[in-house]
C-alpha cells in the first residue's frame, strides 16, 4: 500500500497515487504518511486540517497562499466530486517561477497533489457536491494571507470553464507585479469541463 510521488513539471509539486486495497468489505488507501513524505522530501507537517464543501459546479476558490513566515505547504485530494486544479509557482528561487500545473483531481482517482510552501493554489469544481479535503503545514494567519486572481494576465492560467460562483475577493485581487515571467503551463492531465 506504498505511495507513488510524481512530480508534475513545478519544482516540488508532486501528484500523489494512493493505491487502495480491496477486499469485499470495499477498500483502505493510504491517505497520508509522514514517513513516506520524508522520504520522497516533502514537508512531512500537519497542523491543519479544512474540508471545502462546494454546493455548485463552476465554483473557484482561489489563488490562496501565505506570506513568510507562515508560508504553507497543502495536500488536496478530492472526496466527492471533481476539480480543476492550478498551482502557481511564486517562488523567485525556484526555477519554475511564475509557471503554473494543472491537474484534475477526481473522488474516483485514489490521488492527492501536494504542493510547497511559496506556491498559490486554486480550484474550479467540475461538479456540483464537490468536496476537497486538505492539509495544511501551518496554521492560518491572517496577516501573512494573500491571493492572486483566477485571471491575472501575468500568469494566463488555462481554465476549462469560466466561474459561475466565486468570492468577491478572490475575483478582484490586483494585477501580479512580481516579474512573474510567463513562462507557461504544466498541464499534467486534460480535464473536463
Amino acid at each position: 500500500m506504498r505511495m507513488k510521488f510524481r512530480q508534475l513539471g513545478l519544482d516540488g509539486v508532486f501528484l500523489i497515487q494512493q493505491p487502495p486495497v480491496a477486499d469485499t468489505r470495499g477498500a483502505l488507501r493510504r491517505h497520508f504518511c509522514a514517513e513516506e513524505y520524508s522520504a520522497h522530501g516533502l514537508n512531512p507537517r500537519v497542523v491543519q486540517s479544512n474540508l471545502s464543501h462546494n454546493f455548485l459546479k463552476r465554483t473557484l476558490r482561489g489563488f490562496h497562499y501565505q506570506e513568510p513566515p507562515h508560508q504553507e505547504c497543502k495536500t488536496l485530494s478530492c472526496l466527492s466530486g471533481s476539480i480543476w486544479d492550478v498551482v502557481l509557482d511564486l517562488r523567485p528561487r525556484s526555477w519554475t517561477f511564475g509557471r503554473w500545473a494543472a491537474v484534475e483531481l477526481d473522488s474516483g482517482r485514489s490521488e492527492a497533489l501536494y504542493l510547497p510552501a511559496g506556491c498559490a493554489n486554486a480550484f474550479l469544481t467540475l461538479e456540483d457536491n464537490t468536496l476537497v479535503h486538505y492539509f495544511m503545514s501551518e496554521f492560518y494567519t491572517p496577516e501573512s494571507y494573500r491571493g492572486v486572481r483566477y485571471n491575472d494576465p501575468a500568469f494566463g492560467v488555462r481554465w476549462p470553464a469560466e466561474p459561475d460562483v466565486i468570492s468577491e475577493k478572490d475575483a478582484s485581487y490586483p494585477d501580479w507585479e512580481s516579474g512573474a515571467d510567463q513562462a507557461g503551463a504544466v498541464i499534467a492531465r486534460a480535464g473536463n469541463a
